[in-house]
């Protein structure tokens, strides 16, 4: 039993780095990795393994280059803020590849991309017809944005003359029971107010999972179903 506990420090503490690292690279979904994002990714996968698999090699051997990695990627992410042809080198650049309802046959050579990719990820976005598409771009996560011809985009109120009021995003009062005082000072209120709007309702705020004030001042109540009161 004991010779299992150096593979366990060393796991959690591989872990901790990987997930520092990681942390510091951004907010991104794998889907939105670009191809130097996602070489990153792999060589850091390897880097954590190594050390993780074999307690005949220092820690550090592991940690070092992770974190140097991640240093290269966060530096490099901060060149490309400032530098469009880096941005282009590591990145790419998007690339029209239906322009007008007709496909830009080159921009797929060069891309490698198939007509089969292609009417899939239209068909996912609610596009059976080429024609209906007026712009079809390939971004450099591999995702395809579409714009639609204007008649074949969904009406809006604005298309009608319909005037909207405005709607904003409902302020997050309560969550999980904790009262966030940063969001009632952003709305004028205290917690005072709070606690006899949730006393009018019948809850108590380490009762609540959810309470949200939206821009008309209407303060919705979420409670488990078991035991609201």
């Amino acid at each position: 039993m004991p010779e299992i506990f150096p593979f366990i420090w060393r796991t959690v503490v591989i872990y901790l780095a990987v997930l520092v690292v990681v942390r510091l690279t951004g907010k991104r979904e794998i889907g939105q990795l670009s191809s130097f994002d996602f070489v990153v990714a792999i060589i850091l996968a390897e880097l954590a393994a190594i050390p993780m698999e074999s307690t005949d090699i220092p820690i550090w051997h592991g940690i070092v280059p992770i974190i140097t990695l991640g240093l290269l990627e966060v530096g490099f992410s901060y060149l490309t803020l400032i530098s469009r042809p880096l941005r282009k080198i590591l990145y790419g650049s998007p690339q029209i590849i239906i322009e007008n309802g007709r496909l830009v046959k080159h921009e797929m050579r060069a891309s490698r991309y198939n007509l089969d990719d292609l009417l899939s990820q239209l068909r996912e976005k609610g596009f059976h017809n080429i024609e209906d598409v007026e712009y079809a771009i390939l971004e450099t996560s591999g995702r395809l944005s579409v714009i639609p011809r204007s008649q074949k985009r969904p009406v809006t109120p604005e298309d009608l003359g319909i005037c909207t009021e405005y709607e904003g995003l409902p302020a997050v009062l309560v969550m999980d029971g904790d009262v966030l005082e940063e969001n009632l000072r952003k709305v004028n209120l205290d917690e005072d107010w709070l606690k006899e709007k949730l006393a009018e309702k019948g809850f108590h705020p380490k009762k609540v999972l959810l309470a949200t004030l939206n821009t008309r001042g209407q303060l919705m109540v979420d409670c488990p179903k078991e035991n609201p009161h």
